[in-house]
């Protein structure tokens, strides 16, 4: 009777593993969404409730694809201090919208396709509603966004799309963030924060949009274009300019009270800079002639912020 008894055990238990083993061969892993896969991480709690409550949950839960760059719990906290919140609800829900957009980039870019450059966020935070750029620095894999922000863990890959995790919540960037993140642009840094300058050029161009003097057009020379200058005045760096002629030569590549992006230049389209007029022109190429006329060449544009718009030219403008 015993041994009848084990037998039958034996065969419950082989017909019970057979149909466990035939249910799984029947089960398929449905993929979940970026939102979905933000909701079920315990390191992304702030995230979460913050795309509830700004209604961008479902957008990331939807069929289009999106990059998601995601801050952690620790990325929220400190942002909240930093900015002198308590909490995530005292912040207003269009700035949370705004600075959640920004986070996110249309289609899938994969980590090992992010390359040093410009891109564009779904945040519509610039003037007029233009959407914001953001700047993106890849040396030996390690990604830093907009000057602050790492990228911890990359290719996170969601149904509708791919999540980065990053160690900071990502600012909306000013112009002076670009300046400043840009490599290609370090020269214009060390010349814009030169300590003996009567003019403090980075906060005035970190005014809100709102203040007068924003929002700005601002031409940008890449390091290439000081280094020529240096050769052009025989000066051996960029401490040998007095500050009279620094001053003077920086205010001609700002334009204040507009965000001209490169559609609205057109031939001979006097511009009123800061410094004073300088000419655009657009046959055969974006250009600017100044009062010397020095052609400089306009080789990247529309670089959006939240308070003005950047183009980096290849000649420093001169004033006259």
């Amino acid at each position: 009777m015993n041994k009848i008894l084990k037998l039958l055990s034996v065969l419950i238990m082989v017909f019970t593993l057979q149909s466990c083993s035939d249910d799984d061969q029947g089960y398929e892993m449905v993929p979940k969404s970026v939102s979905e896969i933000v909701d079920s991480s315990m390191n992304y709690t702030f995230l979460t409730y913050a795309l509830q409550q700004t209604n961008l949950y479902s957008v990331l839960n939807g069929s289009d694809i999106y990059t998601l760059f995601a801050p952690s719990d620790m990325a929220f906290r400190r942002f909240l201090m930093t900015n002198g919140y308590q909490d995530i609800d005292e912040v207003p829900l269009k700035v949370l919208k705004q600075i959640l957009l920004n986070h996110v980039l249309a289609g899938q870019l994969e980590y090992r396709d992010i390359e040093s450059g410009y891109y564009k966020t779904a945040a519509p935070s610039g003037p007029s509603a233009k959407t914001l750029s953001m700047y993106i620095k890849q040396i030996n894999m390690r990604v830093t966004i907009n000057g602050e922000s790492v990228i911890t863990q990359g290719n996170v890959r969601a149904s509708n799309g791919i999540i980065h995790a990053v160690d900071r919540v990502i600012p909306l960037p000013s112009v002076v963030t670009f300046v400043t993140a840009d490599p290609n642009l370090t020269n214009l840094t060390i010349a814009l924060t030169r300590s003996d300058l009567t003019v403090d050029f980075v906060t005035t161009l970190s005014t809100k949009l709102g203040a007068s003097p924003a929002p700005f057009t601002v031409f940008a020379p890449t390091d290439q274009a000081f280094m020529n200058l240096l050769v052009e005045l025989s000066a051996q760096s960029l401490s040998d300019i007095d500050e009279p002629t620094l001053k003077s030569t920086l205010s001609y590549h700002v334009i204040g009270g507009t965000n001209a992006l490169s559609t609205d230049l057109t031939d001979n389209l006097q511009l009123n800079t800061l410094g004073g007029p300088i000419t655009a022109n657009v046959s055969g190429g974006a250009t600017l002639t100044d009062g010397n006329n020095r052609v400089s060449k306009i080789i990247a544009v529309d670089i959006q912020a939240k308070n003005g718009v950047i183009h980096v030219i290849d000649k420093v403008i001169l004033p006259n």
